[in-house]
Protein backbone atom coordinates (compact mmCIF):
# COMPACT_ATOMS: atom_id res chain seq x y z
CA UNK A 1 0.00 0.00 0.00
CA UNK A 2 1.37 3.50 0.12
CA UNK A 3 1.75 3.91 3.55
CA UNK A 4 4.69 1.52 2.83
CA UNK A 5 5.83 3.53 -0.33
CA UNK A 6 8.92 5.37 1.20
CA UNK A 7 10.40 2.33 3.47
CA UNK A 8 11.04 -0.22 0.50
CA UNK A 9 12.60 2.18 -1.35
CA UNK A 10 16.93 1.73 -1.32
CA UNK A 11 19.60 3.68 -2.72
CA UNK A 12 20.85 2.57 -5.74
CA UNK A 13 24.59 4.15 -6.46
CA UNK A 14 25.27 4.11 -10.42
CA UNK A 15 26.91 6.65 -12.46
CA UNK A 16 26.53 7.39 -16.36
CA UNK A 17 30.12 6.32 -16.83
CA UNK A 18 30.06 3.33 -15.89
CA UNK A 19 27.17 1.23 -17.96
CA UNK A 20 27.13 -1.92 -15.95
CA UNK A 21 25.98 0.09 -12.56
CA UNK A 22 23.37 1.83 -14.78
CA UNK A 23 21.97 -1.78 -16.38
CA UNK A 24 22.00 -3.03 -12.82
CA UNK A 25 19.98 -0.27 -11.68
CA UNK A 26 17.78 -0.77 -15.14
CA UNK A 27 17.26 -4.01 -14.79
CA UNK A 28 15.70 -3.63 -10.82
CA UNK A 29 12.62 -0.93 -12.05
CA UNK A 30 10.37 -0.86 -14.37
CA UNK A 31 10.59 3.19 -14.58
CA UNK A 32 13.69 5.15 -14.08
CA UNK A 33 13.44 9.15 -13.52
CA UNK A 34 16.51 10.93 -15.60
CA UNK A 35 17.87 14.20 -14.47
CA UNK A 36 21.10 14.18 -15.64
CA UNK A 37 21.30 17.50 -17.14
CA UNK A 38 23.06 18.90 -19.89
CA UNK A 39 21.24 15.56 -21.40
CA UNK A 40 23.61 16.10 -24.62
CA UNK A 41 26.62 15.06 -23.01
CA UNK A 42 24.92 12.84 -20.15
CA UNK A 43 21.70 11.20 -21.18
CA UNK A 44 22.10 9.11 -23.52
CA UNK A 45 23.74 6.39 -21.28
CA UNK A 46 20.86 6.16 -18.80
CA UNK A 47 18.40 5.53 -22.06
CA UNK A 48 20.59 2.90 -23.56
CA UNK A 49 20.60 1.42 -20.30
CA UNK A 50 16.95 1.59 -20.03
CA UNK A 51 15.65 -0.14 -23.52
CA UNK A 52 18.34 -2.76 -23.25
CA UNK A 53 16.95 -3.66 -19.91
CA UNK A 54 13.58 -3.57 -20.41
CA UNK A 55 12.55 -0.58 -18.09
CA UNK A 56 10.48 2.55 -19.30
CA UNK A 57 12.53 5.74 -18.67
CA UNK A 58 11.09 9.79 -18.38
CA UNK A 59 13.61 12.98 -18.47
CA UNK A 60 12.80 16.62 -18.08
CA UNK A 61 15.33 17.75 -21.22
CA UNK A 62 14.61 20.91 -23.24
CA UNK A 63 17.32 20.40 -25.72
CA UNK A 64 15.85 19.19 -29.33
CA UNK A 65 18.84 17.79 -30.44
CA UNK A 66 19.17 15.54 -27.37
CA UNK A 67 15.51 14.61 -27.84
CA UNK A 68 15.23 14.23 -31.47
CA UNK A 69 18.59 12.10 -31.28
CA UNK A 70 17.46 9.48 -28.55
CA UNK A 71 13.94 9.18 -31.50
CA UNK A 72 16.58 8.51 -34.30
CA UNK A 73 18.41 6.04 -32.24
CA UNK A 74 16.34 4.40 -30.25
CA UNK A 75 12.83 4.52 -30.94
CA UNK A 76 12.38 0.81 -33.24
CA UNK A 77 14.12 -0.49 -29.75
CA UNK A 78 12.68 0.36 -27.59
CA UNK A 79 8.93 -0.61 -29.88
CA UNK A 80 10.40 -4.13 -29.71
CA UNK A 81 11.23 -4.22 -26.10
CA UNK A 82 7.73 -2.41 -25.10
CA UNK A 83 9.22 0.12 -22.92
CA UNK A 84 8.03 3.66 -23.48
CA UNK A 85 10.64 6.56 -23.15
CA UNK A 86 9.08 9.99 -23.20
CA UNK A 87 11.81 12.79 -23.17
CA UNK A 88 10.92 16.59 -21.83
CA UNK A 89 8.59 15.66 -19.27
CA UNK A 90 9.57 19.37 -16.93
CA UNK A 91 8.55 22.76 -17.37
CA UNK A 92 10.11 21.86 -20.94
CA UNK A 93 7.84 20.84 -22.39
CA UNK A 94 4.59 19.44 -20.50
CA UNK A 95 2.68 22.95 -20.12
CA UNK A 96 2.94 23.28 -23.63
CA UNK A 97 2.56 20.25 -24.86
CA UNK A 98 -0.61 19.13 -23.07
CA UNK A 99 -1.37 22.78 -23.10
CA UNK A 100 -1.74 22.84 -26.93
CA UNK A 101 -3.50 19.19 -26.38
CA UNK A 102 -6.02 20.67 -23.67
CA UNK A 103 -6.75 23.54 -26.09
CA UNK A 104 -7.98 21.22 -28.52
CA UNK A 105 -10.13 18.91 -26.59
CA UNK A 106 -11.86 21.89 -25.33
CA UNK A 107 -13.03 23.71 -28.51
CA UNK A 108 -16.12 22.39 -29.76
CA UNK A 109 -14.98 21.97 -33.76
CA UNK A 110 -11.55 21.99 -34.99
CA UNK A 111 -8.52 23.44 -33.16
CA UNK A 112 -6.26 24.24 -36.23
CA UNK A 113 -3.68 26.53 -34.55
CA UNK A 114 -2.34 28.06 -31.37
CA UNK A 115 -0.07 30.45 -30.08
CA UNK A 116 1.13 30.87 -26.34
CA UNK A 117 2.54 33.11 -24.33
CA UNK A 118 4.62 32.57 -21.40
CA UNK A 119 4.45 34.94 -18.48
CA UNK A 120 7.04 34.42 -15.54
CA UNK A 121 5.90 36.14 -12.20
CA UNK A 122 8.72 37.05 -9.62
CA UNK A 123 8.86 37.91 -5.87
CA UNK A 124 10.94 40.99 -4.16
CA UNK A 125 13.86 38.52 -4.36
CA UNK A 126 13.50 38.28 -8.12
CA UNK A 127 13.96 35.12 -10.78
CA UNK A 128 17.19 32.54 -10.63
CA UNK A 129 18.01 28.93 -12.27
CA UNK A 130 20.55 26.76 -12.11
CA UNK A 131 23.58 26.72 -13.90
CA UNK A 132 22.74 23.55 -15.73
CA UNK A 133 20.12 24.81 -17.71
CA UNK A 134 22.21 27.96 -18.66
CA UNK A 135 24.80 25.14 -19.95
CA UNK A 136 22.02 23.73 -21.93
CA UNK A 137 21.49 26.70 -23.45
CA UNK A 138 24.60 27.74 -24.36
CA UNK A 139 25.17 24.28 -26.17
CA UNK A 140 21.78 24.17 -28.00
CA UNK A 141 22.58 27.80 -29.60
CA UNK A 142 26.11 26.76 -30.42
CA UNK A 143 25.03 23.49 -32.55
CA UNK A 144 21.38 24.44 -34.49
CA UNK A 145 23.63 23.14 -37.52
CA UNK A 146 23.23 19.84 -36.02
CA UNK A 147 20.13 19.79 -35.21
CA UNK A 148 19.45 20.56 -39.36
CA UNK A 149 20.92 17.44 -39.87
CA UNK A 150 19.65 15.07 -38.19
CA UNK A 151 16.36 16.17 -38.82
CA UNK A 152 17.13 15.05 -42.12
CA UNK A 153 18.23 12.03 -41.31
CA UNK A 154 15.07 11.39 -39.84
CA UNK A 155 13.40 12.47 -42.56
CA UNK A 156 10.46 12.89 -41.15
CA UNK A 157 7.05 13.41 -42.74
CA UNK A 158 6.02 16.99 -43.36
CA UNK A 159 3.09 17.97 -40.86
CA UNK A 160 0.40 19.19 -43.20
CA UNK A 161 -1.26 22.76 -42.57
CA UNK A 162 -4.93 22.69 -42.13
CA UNK A 163 -7.18 25.32 -41.93
CA UNK A 164 -5.58 29.26 -42.19
CA UNK A 165 -2.05 29.10 -41.88
CA UNK A 166 -0.35 31.01 -38.76
CA UNK A 167 1.57 33.52 -39.01
CA UNK A 168 4.65 33.75 -38.15
CA UNK A 169 5.37 37.08 -35.86
CA UNK A 170 8.65 39.14 -35.86
CA UNK A 171 11.69 38.88 -33.53
CA UNK A 172 10.39 41.42 -31.03
CA UNK A 173 6.67 42.52 -31.43
CA UNK A 174 3.92 44.13 -28.84
CA UNK A 175 1.11 42.32 -27.98
CA UNK A 176 -2.18 44.07 -27.24
CA UNK A 177 -3.65 41.62 -24.88
CA UNK A 178 -0.57 41.97 -22.17
CA UNK A 179 -0.01 45.25 -23.09
CA UNK A 180 3.53 43.68 -23.10
CA UNK A 181 6.61 43.29 -25.94
CA UNK A 182 7.40 39.41 -26.32
CA UNK A 183 9.65 37.49 -28.30
CA UNK A 184 9.85 34.01 -29.84
CA UNK A 185 10.24 31.25 -26.51
CA UNK A 186 14.13 29.88 -27.00
CA UNK A 187 13.21 26.67 -25.58
CA UNK A 188 12.04 23.14 -26.94
CA UNK A 189 8.48 23.78 -26.71
CA UNK A 190 8.04 24.57 -30.77
CA UNK A 191 9.69 20.96 -31.68
CA UNK A 192 7.97 19.32 -29.09
CA UNK A 193 4.55 20.12 -29.83
CA UNK A 194 5.23 19.74 -33.40
CA UNK A 195 6.35 16.37 -32.55
CA UNK A 196 3.23 15.30 -31.03
CA UNK A 197 1.16 17.19 -33.79
CA UNK A 198 2.97 14.72 -36.09
CA UNK A 199 2.33 11.37 -34.38
CA UNK A 200 -1.09 12.27 -33.36
CA UNK A 201 -1.71 12.73 -36.97
CA UNK A 202 0.17 10.37 -38.84
CA UNK A 203 -0.58 7.35 -36.41
CA UNK A 204 -4.06 8.47 -34.94
CA UNK A 205 -5.83 10.71 -38.20
CA UNK A 206 -6.43 13.53 -35.98
CA UNK A 207 -6.09 17.34 -37.31
CA UNK A 208 -2.77 18.60 -36.49
CA UNK A 209 -2.48 22.05 -34.84
CA UNK A 210 -0.16 24.73 -35.79
CA UNK A 211 1.79 26.11 -32.88
CA UNK A 212 3.90 29.31 -31.74
CA UNK A 213 5.43 29.89 -28.96
CA UNK A 214 6.49 33.47 -27.37
CA UNK A 215 7.49 34.39 -23.84
CA UNK A 216 6.20 38.02 -22.73
CA UNK A 217 9.78 40.20 -21.63
CA UNK A 218 7.59 43.39 -20.13
CA UNK A 219 8.41 46.93 -21.26
CA UNK A 220 10.64 48.57 -22.80
CA UNK A 221 13.16 49.08 -20.36
CA UNK A 222 13.32 45.38 -19.93
CA UNK A 223 13.40 44.79 -23.97
CA UNK A 224 16.61 47.32 -24.46
CA UNK A 225 18.50 44.83 -20.92
CA UNK A 226 17.76 42.24 -22.94
CA UNK A 227 19.22 43.04 -26.39
CA UNK A 228 22.07 43.42 -24.95
CA UNK A 229 22.71 40.25 -22.85
CA UNK A 230 21.50 38.55 -26.50
CA UNK A 231 23.91 40.05 -28.78
CA UNK A 232 26.56 39.51 -26.01
CA UNK A 233 25.48 35.88 -25.41
CA UNK A 234 24.70 35.07 -29.37
CA UNK A 235 28.45 36.88 -30.13
CA UNK A 236 30.18 34.54 -27.55
CA UNK A 237 28.69 31.27 -27.81
CA UNK A 238 29.80 30.81 -31.87
CA UNK A 239 33.81 30.64 -30.39
CA UNK A 240 34.98 28.11 -28.51
CA UNK A 241 36.40 30.14 -25.83
CA UNK A 242 33.73 32.50 -25.78
CA UNK A 243 31.30 28.98 -24.33
CA UNK A 244 34.08 28.53 -21.62
CA UNK A 245 33.64 32.33 -20.58
CA UNK A 246 29.72 31.67 -20.43
CA UNK A 247 29.98 28.13 -18.76
CA UNK A 248 32.15 29.67 -16.37
CA UNK A 249 30.64 32.85 -15.56
CA UNK A 250 27.24 32.23 -15.69
CA UNK A 251 26.20 34.64 -13.07
CA UNK A 252 27.47 37.20 -14.66
CA UNK A 253 26.36 37.32 -18.43
CA UNK A 254 22.99 36.66 -17.04
CA UNK A 255 22.84 39.29 -14.55
CA UNK A 256 22.11 37.28 -11.86
CA UNK A 257 19.37 34.77 -12.97
CA UNK A 258 21.99 31.89 -13.23
CA UNK A 259 23.72 30.88 -10.65
CA UNK A 260 26.07 27.79 -9.67
CA UNK A 261 23.76 26.98 -6.26
CA UNK A 262 20.55 27.52 -8.29
CA UNK A 263 17.45 29.79 -6.26
CA UNK A 264 17.27 29.93 -3.17
CA UNK A 265 13.95 29.12 -1.10
CA UNK A 266 12.37 32.25 -0.98
CA UNK A 267 12.85 32.93 -4.27
CA UNK A 268 11.19 29.71 -5.81
CA UNK A 269 8.20 30.57 -3.18
CA UNK A 270 7.48 33.87 -4.90
CA UNK A 271 7.85 32.97 -8.70
CA UNK A 272 5.40 31.26 -10.74
CA UNK A 273 4.08 30.94 -14.32
CA UNK A 274 1.68 31.67 -16.13
CA UNK A 275 1.20 30.01 -19.87
CA UNK A 276 -1.67 31.43 -21.85
CA UNK A 277 -2.91 30.01 -25.18
CA UNK A 278 -5.18 31.55 -27.72
CA UNK A 279 -6.51 29.06 -30.29
CA UNK A 280 -8.44 29.43 -33.30
CA UNK A 281 -10.60 26.94 -35.49
CA UNK A 282 -13.80 25.76 -37.73
CA UNK A 283 -16.86 24.90 -35.77
CA UNK A 284 -18.51 21.73 -36.09
CA UNK A 285 -19.46 21.11 -39.29
CA UNK A 286 -17.52 23.73 -40.44
CA UNK A 287 -14.58 22.46 -43.17
CA UNK A 288 -11.29 23.39 -41.82
CA UNK A 289 -9.69 23.67 -45.80
CA UNK A 290 -12.30 25.99 -46.79
CA UNK A 291 -12.48 29.90 -45.33
CA UNK A 292 -11.07 31.60 -42.27
CA UNK A 293 -11.54 30.20 -38.77
CA UNK A 294 -14.92 31.02 -37.40
CA UNK A 295 -14.16 30.52 -33.70
CA UNK A 296 -11.65 31.13 -31.21
CA UNK A 297 -10.79 29.83 -27.98
CA UNK A 298 -8.76 31.16 -24.44
CA UNK A 299 -6.54 28.84 -22.44
CA UNK A 300 -3.81 28.97 -19.54
CA UNK A 301 -1.68 26.36 -17.75
CA UNK A 302 -0.72 28.07 -14.31
CA UNK A 303 2.07 26.33 -12.04
CA UNK A 304 4.59 27.28 -9.16
CA UNK A 305 8.28 27.88 -9.77
CA UNK A 306 9.30 26.45 -13.52
CA UNK A 307 12.57 24.68 -12.73
CA UNK A 308 12.49 23.54 -9.25
CA UNK A 309 8.85 23.00 -8.25
CA UNK A 310 6.83 22.83 -11.10
CA UNK A 311 9.14 20.44 -13.68
CA UNK A 312 9.56 17.68 -10.23
CA UNK A 313 5.08 17.81 -10.27
CA UNK A 314 5.24 17.40 -13.87
CA UNK A 315 7.49 14.77 -13.97
CA UNK A 316 6.04 12.70 -10.87
CA UNK A 317 2.45 12.83 -12.68
CA UNK A 318 3.91 11.86 -16.16
CA UNK A 319 5.53 8.93 -14.21
CA UNK A 320 2.28 7.81 -12.15
CA UNK A 321 0.46 8.18 -15.72
CA UNK A 322 2.94 6.07 -17.48
CA UNK A 323 2.27 3.09 -14.68
CA UNK A 324 -1.01 3.65 -13.66
CA UNK A 325 -2.70 4.53 -17.08
CA UNK A 326 -0.56 2.32 -19.09
CA UNK A 327 -3.62 1.06 -20.63
CA UNK A 328 -3.99 4.85 -22.57
CA UNK A 329 -0.56 4.95 -23.49
CA UNK A 330 -0.11 4.44 -27.11
CA UNK A 331 -0.31 0.18 -28.41
CA UNK A 332 3.58 0.12 -29.25
CA UNK A 333 6.53 1.42 -27.04
CA UNK A 334 9.03 3.66 -28.28
CA UNK A 335 10.33 6.98 -27.74
CA UNK A 336 7.62 9.29 -27.43
CA UNK A 337 6.84 13.81 -26.82
CA UNK A 338 4.71 13.83 -23.88
CA UNK A 339 1.49 14.33 -25.60
CA UNK A 340 1.89 11.79 -27.85
CA UNK A 341 2.58 9.28 -24.74
CA UNK A 342 -0.27 10.77 -22.33
CA UNK A 343 -2.94 12.06 -24.76
CA UNK A 344 -5.43 9.84 -23.60
CA UNK A 345 -4.15 9.74 -20.39
CA UNK A 346 -5.46 10.87 -17.08
CA UNK A 347 -2.27 12.95 -16.88
CA UNK A 348 -3.99 16.77 -16.93
CA UNK A 349 -5.90 15.61 -14.31
CA UNK A 350 -3.07 14.46 -12.18
CA UNK A 351 -1.36 17.95 -12.78
CA UNK A 352 -4.35 19.87 -11.96
CA UNK A 353 -5.04 18.16 -8.41
CA UNK A 354 -0.83 19.00 -8.02
CA UNK A 355 -1.15 22.93 -8.20
CA UNK A 356 0.02 22.81 -12.57
CA UNK A 357 -3.77 23.59 -13.36
CA UNK A 358 -5.05 23.50 -16.87
CA UNK A 359 -8.06 26.16 -17.07
CA UNK A 360 -10.14 27.57 -19.82
CA UNK A 361 -10.43 31.34 -19.75
CA UNK A 362 -12.63 32.17 -22.72
CA UNK A 363 -14.75 30.21 -25.38
CA UNK A 364 -16.41 33.16 -27.38
CA UNK A 365 -18.94 32.13 -29.54
CA UNK A 366 -18.97 31.27 -33.21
Amino acid sequence: GNAAFGEEVGVLLCDVGDAGSLATMARQTRLVLSCVGPYRFLGEPVVQACVENGASCIDISGEPQFLEGMYLKYNEKAAEKGVYIVGSCGFDSIPADMGVLYTRDKLKGTLTAVESFLSVKSGPEGVCVHDGTWKSAVYGLADEDNLRNLRKKIGYAPVPVVGAKLKKRGFLFYNQEFKEYCIPFMGSDGSVVKRTQRYLHTELQETPVQYGAYVNVGGLGSVIKLMFAGMLFLLLVKFNFGRKLLTKYPEFFSAGRFTKKGPTQKQMDGTSFTMTFFGEGYSEGQDPQNGKPNVKICTEVKGPEPGYVATPIAMVQAAVSLLEDAASLPKRGGVYSPGAAFSKTKLIERLNKRGVEFSVISKPEV
